[in-house]
């Protein structure tokens, strides 16, 4: 490659200076700060909150369980200065609990957790009716079951029993909570209860509401229960959005979005007074296992029990967006750095602003990461497509470059490994494709993991195995229809994940005929 002997210094220092101004925008943009009006201050408490008493590295599935009272000590007295009670929804292990809100002047919604387990389902009905009879003046009612019905691990007979054996042993009201549809579909359980206690979690829906009908969504199913079940009260047992996570339709998450929604919910219900319970407190990272990334973002605060600004103050996406736009930059600075001194005027307006799209994929795929893995096996997964963005990049860079010496060998070498690098990509690309069209429901959309090999080698294909090429190019191209028939044109991510594929397909296709030539 033939080069100029002075680099063009004009148009390189444009292109920089845009390069910076977009990565800036693009950062701030998703973590500028959101102004919305406050619902929780120390002098207006909200009403109840869903609360289980796990740090960020434990689960109920723990064994032996093991509870931190001093965790639990320091959660209530968060919980106490904008809330005045906590619901809960197992017994065992949790015998501490009254006495703990009590200290703190919160009261409880203590909950039973009923299973197909006849013998856990024992244990934990026996605890919940002696804790019920020690603590009157803390438990202000109990709840005989969590979506068990939903889960179908017991018939509408056999809770209805279990409820009529508490109600007969405790003076607090007695209920049972579930999604709403399940009170229809199980119309036996109704007459049992003292009041009814429906979940509405509009993200969860089956058909998904988004951010914008959501409240009108809840606030019609409660008045028809209201209706329909008069003169027994209702409660909302569950509500609320999630702050990380896949968007489901129209259903986004964000913390902005679970502001919108928990603020303007509270003001709903406080206008009709409504009786309510937000979920929840913390952030459980331990639910990701069962729901995916979503399962862990629906707290108040996060697993850090720090303030995710839900209730109050300015909300932010992603309110360490700083950090990450300096780890860009400085991704930025060190790619330029490698590539040295750009071939071309061309080269020049193209250097700087593949390194600064390549250092934001980089970093936004390190960013999503960090939400939705758990296990080592996760970690590896996403360290791996890190390096492949890495080593991608450098190869970018360094074909726009006016090379020589080390950096002409770095470059052989990368050359050499174009198309294993692509290979690599489409290998990615066909496995998370086969996840999201064969077992979506909890799975993210990660099209910053490969939005940078498909443009590259898209614009600039490479020698491949043709055979493994042409199959991954095959799986790849058959999953964009169908996930996107699954998810919705109104879906974003959806769309965003379809476009991704579309230029790894095209990648595919022009080294596949590169390789064919």
């Amino acid at each position: 490659m033939t080069s100029s002997p002075r680099a063009p210094f004009l148009p390189y220092l444009f292109a920089l200076l845009l390069a910076l101004a977009a990565l800036g925008a693009v950062w701030y943009g998703v973590g500028r700060p959101v102004e919305l009006g406050d619902v929780a201050t120390p002098t207006h408490k909200l009403q109840c909150a869903s609360y289980t008493p796990f740090g960020k590295d434990q689960s109920p599935f723990d064994q032996p369980l093991q509870i931190r009272r001093e965790q639990v000590e320091i959660d209530f007295a968060q919980l106490a200065t904008r809330f005045e009670c906590v619901r809960t929804y197992s017994q065992i292990g949790l015998e501490a609990l009254p006495e703990l809100a009590r200290k703190h002047g919160l009261k409880l919604l203590a909950g039973a957790w009923v299973s197909s387990n006849p013998v856990d389902t024992e244990l934990e009905i026996k605890a919940l009716i002696a804790n019920a009879k020690a603590n009157p003046d803390v438990i202000q009612a109990v709840i005989v079951g969590n979506e068990a019905l939903l889960r179908k691990e017991v018939t509408g007979g056999q809770l209805v029993k279990l409820i009529e054996r508490v109600k007969a042993e405790v003076e607090q009201p007695v209920t049972y909570a579930d999604v709403w549809e399940f009170w229809l579909q199980y119309p036996e359980v109704a007459p049992a209860v003292d009041f009814i206690t429906i979940h509405l979690l509009p993200y969860w829906e089956d058909d998904p509401t988004g951010i914008d009908a959501a409240l009108n969504q809840v606030a019609n199913v409660r008045r028809t229960f209201g209706n329909a079940y008069a003169p027994k009260d209702i409660l909302i047992g569950e509500t609320g959005w999630p702050s990380e996570g896949r968007q489901r339709e129209t259903a986004l998450p964000s913390r902005v979005n679970e502001a919108l929604f928990i603020r303007g919910f509270v003001k709903m219900a406080e206008e009709n007074d409504w009786h309510y319970n937000l979920i929840e407190a913390f952030d459980q990272p331990w639910k990701r296992d069962s729901e995916g990334a979503v399962g862990g973002y629906w707290g108040l605060f996060d697993a850090d029990r720090q303030d995710k600004g839900i209730l109050a103050g300015p909300v932010s996406n992603l309110p360490h967006w700083p950090l990450w736009l300096g780890a860009s930059g400085l991704l930025l600075l060190a790619t330029l750095i490698l590539a040295g001194r750009p071939a071309s005027t061309r080269a020049a307006l193209l250097l700087p602003l593949t390194a600064a799209f390549g250092s934001a994929c980089a970093l936004g795929w390190s960013e999503l990461a960090l939400i939705t893995s758990r296990y080592w096996s996760e970690w590896l997964w996403a360290a791996a497509l890190l390096g492949l963005n890495l080593l991608v990049l450098a190869h970018a860079v360094l074909a726009l470059s006016a090379r020589g010496g080390w950096r002409e060998r770095a470059f052989a070498w990368l050359e050499a490994r174009g198309g294993w690098w692509l290979a690599a990509a489409g290998f990615a690309g066909a496995v998370l494709m086969l996840g999201l069209v064969f077992d979506s429901r909890y799975r993210s959309f990660p099209s910053l993991a490969l939005l940078l090999p498909a443009l590259v080698y898209l614009c600039r294909p490479v020698r491949a195995p043709r055979r493994e090429i042409a199959l991954l190019t095959i799986i790849v191209g058959a999953g964009i229809a169908p996930q996107l028939y699954q998810e919705g044109l109104h879906n974003l991510q959806a769309i965003g994940w379809a476009l991704t594929c579309a230029l790894l397909v095209g990648a595919l296709w022009r080294s596949m005929r590169l390789s064919r030539g």
